[in-house]
């Protein structure tokens, strides 16, 4: 093994910043990128380094007092999540540290983790199939109305892979797989496959919902980084509008064929899938395929799928037995998430990021996106604004449950130092 400081400057920050590439593409927060490139050019000797990240890009500057000075801009364009990778690179990082990796084996291991293939095609299918069904049970929705979930989420999921290919528009992928799901769920419902046409909607919609954007939007605001924070969970929104905006466009459509818009009257729950165990099972298998969308390693799928169970029947048992209101439901069921995540990253010794984003993901207010853009369709403005306003109150609720978990372990090193 090579000591430390025999490397070059610029060497060694190029590893460093294509790591945070790999990071920052696939799904990480800024707080890892950042802490990840130092964790590499500290142990090979790089001085006076500095990064700058933002959420699309990289900024890198070092310098040596024999070997000059480097700087490098790098953009990165936000698009899909393959967490597998970020866990993969997060290992090498701390490989790294222990002594494990020379520079040039380094890079080499870099290089093959940025080339891992997505997951096949097969297995995302099965998991947009199973997280549409498992989701739409968790809405309110029964049996049968989960079965053409699973069918139209597979469905929807196999135009997402045809059609989201380089180049094309991701705005555009979801206007037309938005459209495409509501014509889907609304032929299934006309056959008479399906009870609850709102249930089925929602469940087969949630494939497109971008989970890790959003909450890694709220982890970075938790970490104070506001621009990135902000940029992501815009980013979030527009995807959430342009998702509306397809159904807008089946229901516009279908009122001028049939002289008025269909008449949905809310999530009206199935008293067969309306009980605790239920809806917990429902949880479970719902995150663990959606675990698969996300790019998380194989191994992780049932860990993350129990973190979401978990807090998922701790909400629904308040939600049906107590008083407290949604937004103050949300909170408790995300703190609890906060904290089981990080016990759960502990354990496994995997990021954190896997499990808050599967765990988060039942939580977030897919349902109150889809009531507005219909309320709004429909022309029933006060119930829009309504279901508008609550998803926001519940997106607070989110971060501020975020916010205050991560401020506890920065509190106790406080303390230490």
């Amino acid at each position: 093994m090579e000591h430390n400081g025999e490397y070059k400057l610029s060497e060694v920050l190029e590893v460093a910043a294509e790591a945070g590439h790999v990071l920052l593409e696939n799904g990480a927060e800024i707080a890892r990128v950042e802490e990840t490139m130092e964790r590499i050019t500290a142990y090979y000797g790089a001085q006076d380094r500095n990064f700058f990240v933002l959420s699309n890009g990289i900024f890198t500057t070092g310098a040596n007092s024999d070997a000059g000075q480097y700087a490098k801009v790098e953009f990165i364009p936000l698009k899909g999540t393959q967490m597998e990778k970020v866990v993969e690179i997060n290992a090498v990082s701390r490989a790294v540290e222990r002594g494990e990796y020379t520079l040039d084996a380094l890079r080499e291991k870099v290089r093959q983790i940025r080339c891992l293939p997505a997951k096949p095609a097969w297995e995302q299918l099965l998991g947009s199939a199973f997280g549409s069904a498992g989701f739409c049970i968790l809405f309110g929705g029964g049996l049968i109305d989960s079965a053409a979930s699973f069918v139209v989420g597979l469905i929807l999921w196999a135009f997402v892979l045809l059609a989201g290919r380089p180049g094309v528009s991701k705005i555009l992928v979801n206007i037309v797989g938005g459209a495409l799901t509501t014509l889907l769920c609304f032929a299934f419902y006309q056959l008479g496959f399906g009870q609850n046409l709102g249930n089925m909607m929602i469940g087969s919609l949630i494939p497109l919902i971008p989970g890790v954007p959003f909450t890694n939007g709220i982890r970075d605001l938790a970490n104070e980084d506001y621009l990135a924070g902000v940029t992501r969970l815009l980013d979030a929104l527009f995807v959430f509008l342009a998702i509306a905006l397809g159904v807008c466009v089946f229901f516009v459509l279908q009122g001028h064929i049939t002289g008025g818009v269909i008449q949905l009257h809310g999530s009206t729950p199935d008293p067969m899938t309306a009980n605790v165990p239920v809806q917990t099972v429902a949880a479970l298998v719902g995150t663990v395929g959606f675990a698969v969308i996300f790019g998380a390693p194989r191994r992780q799928y049932l860990a993350a799928g129990v973190v979401a169970a978990i807090g998922w029947a701790v909400y629904y048992t308040i939600y049906k037995y107590t008083s407290l209101s949604v937004v103050e439901n949300t909170f408790i069921a995300s703190v609890l998430v906060s904290l089981i995540s990080r016990l759960t990253a502990v354990i496994r010794k995997c990021p954190t990021t896997v499990f808050l984003i599967c765990g988060l993901f039942p939580m977030i207010p897919g349902a109150g996106v889809f009531w507005t853009t219909y309320y709004v369709t429909s022309r029933q403005l006060p119930m829009a604004l309504s279901s508008g306003l609550q998803a926001v109150s519940i997106t607070l609720a989110i971060v501020l449950a975020v916010v205050v978990v991560s401020a506890l372990p920065r509190h106790f090193k406080h303390r230490k130092r």
